[in-house]
């Protein structure tokens, strides 16, 4: 998957960011911090919350590499932008769907239970632990950036593609730690219906991706293929 897009879905998406996860990077414990402390706490919490979507992004590399060893590159292509289409399409709440298995439901409060337990304690370890479940949190904008990470085919690439998305989410992200509640409700769910339409041109990419891999048509290359040496 072009790695351009990771930081495009990431900067565009974190409007998005700010309506879900805005309410947790607002309420970080900065009691008695000064400005700069604060910038540091806030930045520390946001590097958390990358480097689980890159730890992410390797997994699901190396997911995908195994699809691309298996040479279905193309098809994986092409069924990830119809699934992403489907998603569009029809509106699908991904979150809420995921929410209704009983085992990842129990998971979920079991993570939101820990973040509540760090988020009253004000040090670095928290901060950036913080960030880190933070990262696990049911998103659709993520699940969107695994999907591209599938794409890549590539433990490297799965990991620098989601490194990519998180950078592109930063800047906002950061404002909203440290400027407070500045976005309206109604701005954020206005934000949250365009989540389609990246959702769409995300998905016309990757079947179009899908259907440009180079398959050999010329005639030499299968007189050629005839002709492999063989060991015995």
């Amino acid at each position: 998957m072009y790695l351009w897009t990771a930081f495009t879905i990431g900067i565009l998406g974190s409007l998005h960011c700010v309506g879900m996860c805005g309410p947790i990077a607002m309420a970080l414990p900065y009691q008695g911090a000064s400005r700069w402390s604060t910038a540091r706490n806030a930045l520390v919490y946001n590097f958390g919350r990358i480097a689980t979507y890159m730890v992410l992004g390797s997994i699901f590399g190396l997911l995908g590499k195994g699809v691309f060893l298996a040479g279905y590159q193309s098809a994986l292509s092409i069924g990830l932008g119809v699934l992403l289409l489907v998603v569009a399409l029809f509106s699908i709440n991904v979150e809420q769907r995921l929410l209704r298995l009983p085992l990842l439901r129990r998971g979920i409060q079991q993570l939101q239970a820990s973040l509540g337990k760090l988020l009253r304690v004000q040090s670095n370890p928290s901060f950036f632990s913080i960030g880190l479940l933070n990262g696990l949190l049911p998103c659709g904008l993520v699940y969107m950036a695994i999907v591209g990470a599938v794409s890549t085919g590539d433990v490297l690439r799965g990991l620098a593609y989601m490194g990519l998305f998180g950078l592109g989410t930063l800047p906002l992200m950061l404002a909203a730690s440290l400027a407070g509640n500045w976005v309206s409700l109604s701005l954020r769910n206005r934000l949250r219906s365009l989540i389609p339409v990246f959702l769409f041109a995300i998905a016309l990419l990757f079947i179009y991706r899908g259907l440009q891999f180079d398959l050999p048509r010329g005639i030499l290359f299968w007189e050629d293929a005839q002709q492999v040496p063989m060991c015995h």
